[in-house]
């Protein structure tokens, strides 16, 4: 993708033009994407301040104020109208269609300035081509967007106006909903930090899971296990474990209960159910998975990415049927309304003489960051049901300091969750624009407005499970190989990293980590003492 060459230097009367032309839109920057609001959830917000004069002031030392040459070599290639240049343009939705002179290339420029137009024209090229070759997902030196996200919110932590205005502004020029992984993830964290700056609850938001059609619904998530392995490899792993720990059960005729806390929306089980009728002695009698049901809570839906579908038929109303035609007996059963805080056993029905296997994959973060006690108390629920097995999956961001509730600091967490998603998607589409691919990167944007949503790192979750009574469990040869095997179908910058000292298996993009897998089983030694 290449973007147009804009008008190198304008004078500061052009830019003040075009700015008086643009000011009946500057206020948009600071409205709610979610819902168009005044910011007033701020203590440091005044809002009698002249906002458009503000960032028309602002904007006329945006040029030379830009901190990074990558940021500057970007906004240097912002295109005339707000428009990317692929093969066709699209438009930027933040920008106003009727702005014409918005760094408009001029046909015929001023021979007196013609010799500087060059000289700016070859060095915009110099910058551009830098900041190309910089782009990837493990050189932050690249990846313009947070170099802006990032001190934007610690601006707005230390109530600096000024400062929060003129990123505001510079985010706005390079966001689009289309193009590369930076745009993108610019327009989302704009998305995200404008919503965080209005008190005025969402009313409109990008594509989701849950604001879907069903079927479309369904479409985009297969389509996405096709393209990436962001979940279809800890399921693959997880079925692979299951198989493992029923394998390990000296009575083969045992009932098989699995725990379903996860996000795959039932995607993840016909492989399972298949798999099931391939082993030794067939499939249990009964299969019975308990789905513990992503739920409203306080009358709003809970906003950890991936785990709230759309009212209406699923994957997991199909899979009876799907069982039923491999001679399997299943039992669906789906707890609605119980938010994880309030789960217990009487609300699990474990029934003696059956395995249980708890699968909880990518939800237990949700759990809140800022009252630890709560994760560990529902790791000892878990533990309180007697299961045979456990697998825990999550994000693994390596996260270890202790300051995370801090809004600063976990927003640049998240920001960088978000962009390994937005990169790794951005190859796993190739670079094409799809509605499937937009539901998917705006479930995943979710995770920037919700404060909640920082997780802890693979250290941190298995200290955890260790302190309740979990012992981690050696992932078998089935579930490496066929782990192994799977990725193969993916883009080359996907690897598997097993873990020699605790045997957790880790999926990566780009030498960086995404998420970790993880087997766990009753500490005997904690039953006896």
């Amino acid at each position: 993708m290449t973007l147009e060459e804009t008008e190198p230097n304008p004078t500061s009367d052009h830019l003040l033009d075009w700015l008086d032309d643009s000011v009946s839109f500057l206020p948009s920057l600071l409205d709610d994407p979610y819902n168009p609001g005044e910011i007033n959830g701020s203590p440091w917000w005044d809002q009698n301040q002249d906002i458009g004069h503000d960032l028309i002031n602002i904007g006329a030392t945006t040029a030379t104020s830009i901190d990074s040459p990558i940021i500057a070599a970007a906004a240097e290639n912002t295109t005339n109208n707000g428009l990317l240049q692929s093969n066709s343009a699209i438009p930027n939705p933040s920008l106003p269609s009727n702005s014409s002179k918005k760094r408009k290339l001029s046909d015929e420029p001023d021979p007196k300035t013609s010799q500087n137009h060059q000289q700016k024209k070859n060095q915009s090229k110099k910058n551009s081509n830098k900041a190309n070759n910089c782009n990837n997902g493990n050189n932050k030196e690249g990846r313009w967007a947070e170099q802006l996200l990032n001190p934007c919110v610690t601006a707005i932590t230390a109530g600096n106006l000024t400062r929060v205005q003129h990123l505001l502004y510079v985010l706005n020029e390079l966001a689009s909903s289309t193009g590369d992984a930076n745009h993108r993830l610019a327009d989302h964290g704009l998305r995200a930090l404008t919503h965080h700056l209005s008190s005025s609850s969402a009313s409109t938001s990008p594509v989701t899971f849950a604001s879907t059609e069903p079927k479309f619904f369904q479409r985009s998530l297969l389509k996405f296990y096709e393209v990436s392995p962001w979940f279809a490899f800890p399921n693959n792993i997880a079925n692979a474990s299951i198989l493992q720990i029923l394998a390990q059960e000296p009575d083969k005729k045992r009932n098989l209960h699995i725990l379903d806390i996860g996000v795959s929306h039932g995607v993840q089980w016909p492989t399972l159910l298949e798999a099931l009728t391939h082993r030794p002695g067939g499939p249990p009698p009964l299969v019975k998975i308990t789905v513990v049901a992503a739920t409203a809570e306080n009358n709003q839906i809970i906003d950890t990415p991936f785990s709230v579908g759309p009212p209406g038929p699923n994957f997991y109303s199909r899979l009876p049927g799907f069982a039923k035609s491999m001679n399997i007996n299943l039992e669906i059963n789906r707890l609605e309304n119980h938010p994880l805080e309030n789960l217990n056993a009487q609300i699990i029905e474990h029934l003696p003489g059956e395995t249980l296997i708890i699968c909880a994959q990518f939800r237990l973060h949700h759990l809140n960051h800022n009252t630890p006690d709560q994760r560990t108390e529902f790791l000892k629920v878990l533990r309180s049901l007697d299961p045979n097995g456990v697998i825990l999956s999550e994000n693994n961001m390596e996260c270890s300091c202790s300051n995370c509730g801090d809004f600063a600091t976990g927003f640049s967490r998240r920001v960088e969750y978000l962009w390994r998603f937005l990169d790794s998607t951005s190859s796993a589409f190739k670079g094409r624009e799809s509605e499937e691919r937009r539901v998917m990167e705006g479930e995943a944007a979710k995770a920037l407005t919700n404060q909640g949503e920082m997780n802890e790192g693979k250290e941190k979750w298995c200290e955890r499970m260790r302190s309740v009574g979990f012992m981690g469990e050696i992932f078998g040869e089935d579930a490496i190989d066929g782990a192994r095997a799977l990725l193969r179908k993916y883009d080359s910058n996907w690897e598997m990293r097993v873990e020699e000292k605790d045997g957790c298996v880790g999926l990566w993009w780009k030498g960086q980590p995404v998420s970790f897998c993880s087997l766990w089983k009753l500490d005997i030694k904690v039953e006896e003492s």
